[in-house]
């Protein structure tokens, strides 16, 4: 069976997330998202996991259901080198052993739990409970685990369980990096907040026995992921090299000559982009045989909102999304596989920026420094605009 899976999410616990991520209103998003398994988040925090378990019906091998919806225990841990991990977590009894056996100075506070651990001692930790372990946001500049090293083994010494991109990056990116082709990648929503254009921002179609935590292991083990969805990696906040302050696209070496200080006294952060060039091996990528295709896709309500010029949660935005969504079905399937013709009977205009998704033909302006990239359906947006956001030797 072919699985929509979202395996990085947080809950009401974690810091700067919304009161609104918990599982009563998690459920019903995804299945209107059109998700079929979700991952809790922050699975090592007591009181989440009593949520979790108030929460929920246990249906066996790690798979936890509220209304139609399964739910697979997952948390991201802050290890040595404030690197992020993402670990997947086989039932409440293990997540509540491993919460007491990590020493963390704020699991009972932070859903997201700091440890002095290296990668290596975090991979030996959670292999004694046979869970699966890999980098969250691999290339990202603050968190991921390339920023500090540039081998995956330099990290773990052992060989992970997969290896989650980040928003920012996407499979072309990542298989110029040769060490990666025999890992399976992972694309995540890391989402604070229920929201649609949150939850499910990026997921993993995944060919699976059933939906249980054994059927996962094995289809991770097998590589049997059968798609990756999500952002184009350009509208992603930490894409391109830039200010962290006013946002300034920065040409790497002109930002390294300078410090890594922008001319507006701002810090310039290295972007995915600019990462994965240092460490690729190919100037091409080259998809091994099982790596499956790369989906690129935007929230449906994040499209409207640009269309018309209007805020996400904004009635007008809300409110066609809804109609959607009501006469068609989950998220995922307007975005991709609803035909155009049906759309516009709803829309015209949504369906043209669905048009330009499934086409190619979008024009994006770049993120990066903390600041999601932005996209343009107006044929007319000048190249001119775009380049002025680059930052060369000659206006820097």
């Amino acid at each position: 069976m072919l699985v929509n899976a979202d395996l990085h999410t947080h809950s009401c616990f974690s810091a700067a997330t919304s009161k609104d991520m918990v599982i009563n209103n998690i459920a019903p998003k995804s299945r209107e998202k059109g998700l079929n398994l979700v991952g809790t988040g922050d699975a090592l925090h007591p009181k989440w996991l009593d949520i979790v378990a108030e929460s929920t019906e246990y249906n066996g091998d790690g798979i936890y259901s509220h209304k139609d919806c399964d739910f697979i225990l997952t948390t991201e841990v802050e290890a040595q080198h404030k690197i992020h991990h993402v670990i997947i977590i086989p039932d409440i009894d293990v997540a509540r052993e491993l919460s007491q056996k990590l020493v963390s100075p704020n699991k009972f506070i932070d859903g997201r739990p700091r440890s002095p651990l290296s990668g290596a001692e975090l991979f030996e930790l959670v292999k004694e409970y046979d869970c699966m372990i890999g980098p969250a946001h691999s290339f990202t500049p603050w968190t991921g685990m390339y920023k500090t090293y540039d081998s995956i083994y330099d990290c773990y010494e052992k060989k992970p369980d997969f290896v989650e991109l980040g928003l920012s990056a996407d499979t072309d990116m990542a298989d110029t990096v040769k060490e990666l082709s025999d890992f399976v990648f992972l694309t995540n929503s890391d989402a604070h907040s229920p929201w649609p254009h949150r939850l499910g921002r990026e997921f993993n179609q995944i060919e699976m026995e059933d939906i249980s935590y054994t059927s996962l292991q094995n289809a991770l083990k097998n590589k049997t992921v059968k798609a990756n969805y999500g952002l184009l990696p350009n509208l992603g906040k930490y894409h391109m090299t830039a200010c962290t302050k006013c946002y300034k696209i920065i040409d790497p070496d002109i930002a390294k000559s300078n410090g890594m200080k922008c001319s507006c006294g701002g810090r310039i952060k290295k972007g995915v982009d600019f990462r994965i060039s240092e460490i690729a091996d190919y100037d091409e990528p080259h998809h091994p045989s099982h790596r499956p295709p790369y989906v690129h896709l935007m929230p449906l309500a994040e499209i409207i909102s640009m269309i018309y010029d209007k805020g996400i949660t904004t009635k007008t935005v809300q409110g066609v999304w809804q109609k959607l969504i009501d006469a068609y079905g989950p998220e995922i399937d307007v975005l991709i596989n609803v035909p155009l013709e049906d759309i516009s009977k709803i829309d015209d205009k949504v369906a043209l920026g669905i048009e330009g998704f499934r086409n190619k033909t979008l024009n994006v302006v770049p993120g990066g420094g903390g600041k999601y990239g932005e996209i343009s359906f107006a044929e007319e947006l000048k190249k001119e605009e775009k380049k002025e956001k680059i930052i060369t030797l000659d206006n820097f």
